[in-house]
């Protein structure tokens, strides 16, 4: 696989994919000397990266303790999904008026790509073409501004998706509401999408929901 074309973006994509396989816990201290020697790289292009991690709230900075893992929150979970609530309508409804065969296609690809990374139980390609899938039936919106903020909220919430798709049960109920979601976005039915999106964000809070609160009772 070739490198990502800077290796401030090849470092960035490593921590991520550290943070959401577990490699890296909730409140794991970062060794960077350890970290970039794993790697490879300076210690430069790691503090640039990590830096972009904190601006997501991926990591946290403490002056004299240096960068840990940030502790899943539930509040700021439901603040993000809320979020997420207003601004994915937005695009679902607009995406669905403006879509076409390609992007169908586009889709229905993401679709199984998605169904063949749970099949082969690989956390960290599922956790990927979800998003890819997700953003397939974002975009035909052509909200450029809109986008990019939800890119945003999606990337602080990547770790809080890794405990969702590790339980086997959260995994199928994506499958299958996955395929529904198609089903709306190729009959280009906005409403129908919208709420099936809505339904689909409100079954991973609700798991996760449950899921943090155990942790914090345990």
């Amino acid at each position: 696989m070739p490198r990502p074309p800077t290796t401030q973006q090849f470092v960035l994509d490593e921590l991520r994919r550290a943070i959401l396989s577990r490699e890296l816990a909730p409140n794991q201290p970062i060794r960077q000397d350890s970290v970039a020697h794993e790697l490879g790289v300076s210690r430069v292009p790691l503090r640039e990266a990590l830096k972009t991690l904190e601006a997501e709230g991926q990591v946290v900075y403490r002056p004299h303790r240096g960068y840990t893992v940030a502790e899943l929150s539930l509040a700021d979970l439901l603040e993000v999904y809320r979020l997420r609530e207003l601004l994915e309508t937005e695009a679902s409804l607009v995406s669905a008026t403006k879509a076409d065969e390609a992007d169908s296609a586009t889709v229905r690809a993401e679709l199984r790509a998605v169904a063949e990374a749970a099949t082969n139980d690989d956390l960290v390609e599922m956790i990927a073409a979800n998003r890819r899938f997700h953003f397939a039936i974002l975009e035909p919106a052509d909200m450029p501004w809109l986008m990019r903020m939800v890119r945003t909220l999606w990337d602080t919430t990547d770790a809080y998706r890794a405990v969702y798709y590790n339980a086997p049960d959260n995994r199928s109920r994506v499958l299958a509401e996955h395929e529904a979601i198609v089903r709306a976005f190729e009959a280009r039915d906005g409403a129908e999408l919208a709420e099936l999106l809505r339904q689909h964000r409100e079954h991973a809070v609700a798991a996760l929901r449950a899921t943090l609160s155990d942790a914090a009772n345990g």
